[in-house]
């Protein structure tokens, strides 16, 4: 375990965890408070352990599922097979369930590395660089084309939120895309719903949604009223998938760079987010988390390292 404390926060990074963190704590009046739910697990062995349980993974090289069993690129198959025995689908890429590497250490900064190849589909090396900065941990997230095709590649972080007796959300988009009830595949895109609308900041909805949301300025506002606190994102990506499972203690908001399955939406993967790498060819993406008292105003927040 990585743990850094600053006044502000309490950050807790597992390498070979799916290179994921095991905690985002805050620092309030004196006292100690999960932002994030906490890796809360027994005694796990670097290769079997569950990644579900961590407070917040990186999505490289795709974000959530993709369906058919692959797809197609360039006339090539890329063939891509279920890789949770409870799901039917090829969800969040594999750097989740890979042990990384400790590449760079130093004081409050560290770099994790990660060489992954699937047969027949994607070969990368991808790369986390977390940085804790006083009130806000950034996270830069990046991933190389070491196959010997050019594919679509997409990246994004997982985090788990706790409700603390009711979180409200502030995040705006301009488009979800909805799935049919039945799977998690999106069907449509369409506007988004008044009762989903949190360009204004309100309460998460009482039902389940997983849906993605696009068109998102890359601001959002997660504020715990019953604290007094509130955790500001930024992120150089235009779209989140925001997941509210019934009866959980916990959210998810999750910052990607393209909708669920984009490589079978209408216009193909490029048209939906995901980034073409040819061989050698590199992606980067940036999110911080920045905590304040909710009573603070905000000042605007990069996704950027100042």
């Amino acid at each position: 375990m990585i743990e850094w404390n600053s006044a502000a926060l309490a950050v807790g990074i597992r390498p070979s965890f799916g290179g994921g963190m095991a905690y985002l704590d805050a620092w309030h009046d004196g006292a100690r408070l999960s932002l994030m739910r906490p890796l809360r697990a027994p005694a796990m062995s670097d290769d079997a352990f569950e990644p579900n349980r961590l407070a917040c993974y990186p999505l490289v090289p795709w974000s959530n599922r993709i369906d058919h069993g692959g797809f197609a690129m360039d006339g090539a198959r890329v063939a891509l097979a279920p890789n949770r025995n409870d799901d039917p689908y090829p969800i969040h890429g594999t750097g989740w369930q890979r042990a990384w590497q400790v590449e760079q250490q130093a004081s409050e900064d560290v770099v994790l590395a990660l060489d992954d190849a699937t047969p027949g589909a994607y070969a990368y090396r991808a790369q986390q660089r977390y940085t804790l900065q006083g009130d806000t941990l950034r996270v830069a997230l990046s991933v190389r084309n070491d196959g010997d095709a050019a594919l679509p590649f997409g990246l994004g972080l997982h985090p788990f939120f706790l409700h603390h007796g009711g979180a409200r959300l502030r995040a705006s988009a301009t488009q979800v895309w909805l799935n049919d009830g039945h799977s998690p595949m999106p069907v449509e895109r369409a506007a988004v719903p008044a009762t989903w609308d949190f360009r204004d900041g309100r309460a998460l909805p009482g039902e389940e949604l997983n849906h993605c949301f696009v068109g998102w300025d890359g601001q959002a506002t997660i504020e715990w009223p019953g604290l007094g606190l509130a955790l500001d994102i930024a992120a150089d990506m235009d779209a989140f998938i925001l997941y509210t499972p019934v009866g959980a203690d916990f959210f998810c908001f999750e910052p990607v760079d393209h909708c669920i399955d984009a490589v079978h939406r209408p216009g193909g993967a490029l048209a939906n987010g995901m980034t073409r790498l040819a061989p050698g060819e590199r992606l980067m993406r940036h999110v911080a988390f920045r905590v304040r008292p909710l009573a603070v105003d905000a000042s605007p927040l990069s996704p950027f390292a100042p």
